[in-house]
Formats: structure tokens, C-alpha cells, sequence
């Protein structure tokens, strides 16, 4: 993209961090910052104040785009539109986003979820490019999942969380039966497989265990579970897995042979046989995706601006 695309600052909102950009398309970013998630109120006023710094340093920004974590509403219609609702994580609950960001800098605001975002931006620019329908998923801190269909986000009475597809008890070869450390359910893939949940499990941080630990074919089982259910559900052409925890080399070939595995040769396509290896795949754009997909969301708000003024 060239320099007389509009500049457009873009937010990747985690649980554990924001990631912060300002930038006319995926090879013209100017500049970016990362925040640590504390307060809602500390959070979002470090960020209001990077990008006042990036107004000056850069000239002003035309829209905002913004890819969060959730659950949020997506409604325009309603009262609570651009909020994370009703979050786990502690003192998130309730947040208003997109009116606090409208108010500071007075330009028209995207708002999805970070996932969605992502997968908009690998579909943009990444291992998604002429892939549709896509699903992207991150396994990190939590696991969540983004869904594109016919060219536009899926959106329905919320959005989809796919981390919390009910999934059994994941199997693993010390036949150890560890709780699911879900708050809300008793047995849901990020309740095995986020971050977190491994750690509580097995006592240690995922990165810190050894490729032939037992954790991870109990992960790929959970893993290829949720994959199998939205593989009959939503019958994507390609599924991406980012996330920290995702970046685990050993991982994604296991999760491959456990979803051909639990199928069992029902679906007889080349998705699930010959080209399993294209058709579960890392990131294209690495840890871009959230960031670069906010960015295409803030270009989208400021299309729907130009094409209804």
C-alpha cells in the first residue's frame, strides 16, 4: 500500500496485552507499542496517550480499528455495543471501548474481536488469501476463534467462541485425568489447553516443557476434538492455529493425525487426507494477524463513513 492510503491506528486488545499500531496497510507500519492489560481504566489511558503521541509525530489518523478480547457485543443496536461483557478476566467486565476511543479522538471506530480481526488479516494478507470459508484460532492466554464466511466476519446472536466447544477429557499416555480449569464449564477445550490451564494441570508453564512431555498429546486430542466439530459444522477450506502456545513445533503435525484420527474417514475430502498439511496451517502473518486485522477493521469503519456520508 502506498503512502496515499489513509493512516489508520489499529489496536490488538488481549488479555495480557495490547498491541498498538498506527499505519497505512501490512508494509507500511509506522510504528507500534505494547502495553501490559491492567486496569480498564490504566489500560485504555496508556493507549489514549500513545496514540496523541502518534498524532503528533505522524499526522492524524482517519479511523480506529479494534480487535478484543471477549466476549463483546457486536450490535450496533444495541446499549452495549463496542463492550467486553462478560469476560473472566477480573475488572474487564462491562468495559465500554468504542465510546471512550470516539470521544478522544473523534474519528469512526472498528470493533470486532481479536480473533475476528485475525482472521481478517490472514484472509487480507496471510495463509488465508483466497480461502473462504476460514477459520482462524489462537491458543495463548485463552483460546478463541474467528470465522469468515462469503467475505465478511461471522457475526450471529454474539459471535463465535470457539474455545469453549465441549470437548472430552483429553486423553494422554500416563492415562492422568486432570480437571478442566474452565470457570464457567466442566469440560471445554480452553479449560484444557490455554496457557493457563496447562500450567494449573501440570504444574509447570507450557514453554517450559520438554517436546516429549505427556501434556501434549493431551492437548493435540482436545485440540483436534474442537477442530473435528468445526469441521462439521462450518465446513471450512482452511484452519490456522496462532497463539503462544501454538508455536510449539511438535504441535500442530499431532493435532493433524489426531483430527484425521477422530473423523475416522467421514469426510472424504483432500482437506482431511493428502492435504491435511495444507489445510491446518500456522499463521502467514505470524504475530501480525491481530494487529494487521484491527488495522483492515479501522479501514472498513472508514469506508461504511465515506460511502453513507
Amino acid at each position: 500500500m502506498s503512502s496515499q492510503q489513509p493512516l489508520i491506528a489499529a489496536i490488538e486488545a488481549g488479555g495480557t496485552k495490547f498491541v498498538c499500531g498506527i499505519g497505512r496497510g501490512p508494509h507500511e507500519i509506522l510504528a507500534t507499542h505494547r502495553i501490559d492489560t491492567t486496569t480498564p481504566e490504566e489500560t485504555l489511558e496508556s493507549v489514549c496517550r500513545w496514540f496523541s503521541k502518534m498524532k503528533l509525530e505522524h499526522g492524524p489518523f482517519e479511523a480506529m480499528g479494534v480487535g478484543s478480547f471477549g466476549p463483546v457485543d457486536l450490535n450496533p443496536k444495541s446499549e452495549s455495543y463496542g463492550f467486553i461483557t462478560s469476560t473472566p478476566k477480573p475488572g474487564w467486565q462491562h468495559t465500554d471501548v468504542v465510546t471512550r476511543l470516539k470521544h478522544r479522538f473523534k474519528v469512526p471506530v472498528g470493533f470486532d474481536t481479536d480473533v475476528n480481526a485475525a482472521v481478517l488479516g490472514e484472509y487480507l494478507w496471510g495463509a488465508g488469501q483466497g480461502i473462504d470459508p476460514l477459520v482462524y484460532i489462537t491458543v495463548g492466554t485463552g483460546v478463541g476463534g474467528g470465522v469468515l464466511v462469503n467475505g465478511q466476519l461471522l457475526h450471529g446472536a454474539l459471535h463465535p467462541e470457539i474455545g469453549h466447544l465441549a470437548v472430552p477429557p483429553p486423553v494422554n499416555s500416563l492415562a492422568v485425568q486432570r480437571d478442566c480449569q474452565c470457570p464457567f464449564h466442566k469440560s471445554c477445550v480452553e479449560g484444557y489447553v490455554c496457557g493457563p490451564s496447562i500450567a494449573k494441570r501440570w504444574g509447570v508453564r507450557a514453554d517450559t516443557l520438554p517436546l516429549e512431555h505427556p501434556a501434549w498429546e493431551e492437548i493435540s486430542d482436545a485440540m483436534a476434538h474442537a477442530l473435528m466439530n468445526i469441521c462439521l459444522t462450518l465446513s471450512p477450506k482452511r484452519i490456522i492455529l496462532g497463539g503462544g502456545v501454538m508455536e510449539q513445533p511438535q504441535l500442530i503435525p499431532l493435532i493433524r493425525g489426531k483430527l484425521m484420527s477422530h473423523l475416522n474417514g467421514y469426510l472424504l475430502i483432500p482437506q482431511l487426507g493428502k492435504e491435511i498439511d495444507q489445510f491446518v496451517v500456522s499463521p502467514g502473518l505470524g504475530s501480525r494477524s491481530g494487529l494487521l486485522g484491527s488495522l483492515a477493521l479501522g479501514r472498513m469503519a472508514l469506508d461504511q463513513k465515506i460511502t453513507h456520508s
